[in-house]
C-alpha cells in the first residue's frame, strides 16, 4: 500500500472485500479446531482462505489498473506467480477437504510457509 499514489472507490471496495474475508479467519479457524478438523469446518476454512486470496488478487489488480500498466507498481507486481500458486493450492485444498481434511489443512499450511519467504519485488522495483 506504500506505493499507491491514488486511491479510488474501486480500490476502497476491494480493500473492504479483503478485510471482510480476513475478519472471518479467526471464526473459521476456531470452528475447525473445535470440531477436530471435520470435513465441513475444514471446507469453510479453506474457502475463507481462498476468498481472502481472491480478494487480495482483486485489490492488487485494481491498484495496478488505476496506476497504469507502465507504473513502477505494475512492473513490480509482474506475473504474481506466488499469488497464482496460492489460488491454485487453495482450490485443490477445497476439493480435497471433503475427502481428506488433514491433507487440505496441510496444503493451506504450505501456502502460509511459501509466503513466509519475503517477497521483495516492490522493494527491488522502487530502488
Amino acid at each position: 500500500m506504500h506505493t499507491v499514489k491514488r486511491v479510488t472507490g474501486s480500490i476502497l471496495w476491494a480493500n473492504l472485500f479483503l478485510l471482510f474475508w480476513l475478519s472471518l479467519v479467526p471464526f473459521t479457524t476456531g470452528w475447525m479446531g473445535e470440531n477436530h478438523f471435520g470435513k465441513w469446518p475444514v471446507f469453510f476454512y479453506i474457502f475463507n482462505l481462498l476468498m481472502a486470496a481472491v480478494a487480495y488478487t482483486i485489490l492488487s489488480l485494481r491498484i495496478v489498473a488505476v496506476h497504469g500498466s507502465e507504473s513502477e507498481l505494475s512492473k513490480a507486481m509482474g506475473a504474481d506467480v506466488k499469488g497464482k500458486i496460492s489460488l491454485a493450492v487453495y482450490v485443490a485444498g477445497l476439493a480435497l477437504s471433503l475427502v481428506w481434511p488433514l491433507v487440505a489443512v496441510g496444503l493451506s499450511a504450505c501456502v502460509a510457509l511459501m509466503w513466509l519467504i519475503p517477497d521483495r519485488r516492490i522493494e527491488k522495483a522502487l530502488q
